[in-house]
């Protein structure tokens, strides 16, 4: 890893068996990805008495070159069982290890596009009080997302039409975005190779 990794702890007690345990399963990542730029892990007390659910929270913000950017959200909710914070960690890295395995592959293949062709979804509906919306791909299929999942605290630059590319995995509820990072806003200017690039499939609706 190039820069150092960054754990923090906030409202958790830090000690030297959960620091263990983060650096075991950030070893194991490098396996999957030998050429991690960087990797934060932030550990949180979200909630002091959740009724249902955990009151952690982890998250994992890690950079692969050429410019990727993955995010890991774990915060167990309503409907799920009291998790301790080591199975929140676990469950947060095997989730962040399935993001690289995905990223590898495709590098792997030498899967190369311009920034312009990665936009792989548009915003279809937004929900920003509750925070949370929904993108449509492509191929016409409706894919849910949580504000959490949006990189850079973006999610408050959304709006309907915003071009996004993402990474989706199955949630209990179907496919859920694990990132989103926006790739365009309606209205911006864009160049003129980008408009010939860019072009909006057949039949394509919101």
């Amino acid at each position: 890893m190039q820069l150092p990794l960054e754990i923090s702890y906030r409202d958790v007690p830090k000690t030297d068996a959960l620091d263990a345990l983060v650096r075991e399963k950030v070893d194991k990542l490098e396996q999957v990805c030998d050429h991690i730029n960087s990797c934060r892990i932030a550990i949180e007390q979200a909630h002091k008495n959740p009724n249902s659910g955990s009151p952690y929270r982890v998250r994992i913000d890690m950079t692969v070159p050429p410019g990727h950017e993955l995010a890991v959200v774990e915060n167990p909710g309503e409907g799920t069982q009291y998790q301790p914070v080591e199975t929140v960690i676990r469950n947060a890295f095997e989730s962040a290890r399935r993001q690289l395995i995905e990223l590898s592959e495709r590098q792997r293949n030498q899967v190369k596009s311009h920034p312009t062709q990665e936009m792989t979804a548009i915003v279809t509906k937004l929900f920003p009080e509750e925070g949370y919306g929904f993108l449509k791909t492509v191929e016409g299929q409706e894919v849910y997302f949580h504000r959490n999942s949006v990189l850079h605290d973006d999610f408050d630059r959304l709006s309907i039409g915003t071009g996004v590319r993402f990474f989706a995995e199955e949630g209990e509820q179907g496919l859920q975005a694990s990132t989103v990072q926006i790739v365009n806003k309606p209205g911006e200017r864009i160049s003129k190779v980008d408009e010939l690039e860019i072009e909006q499939p057949l039949g394509w609706s919101q």
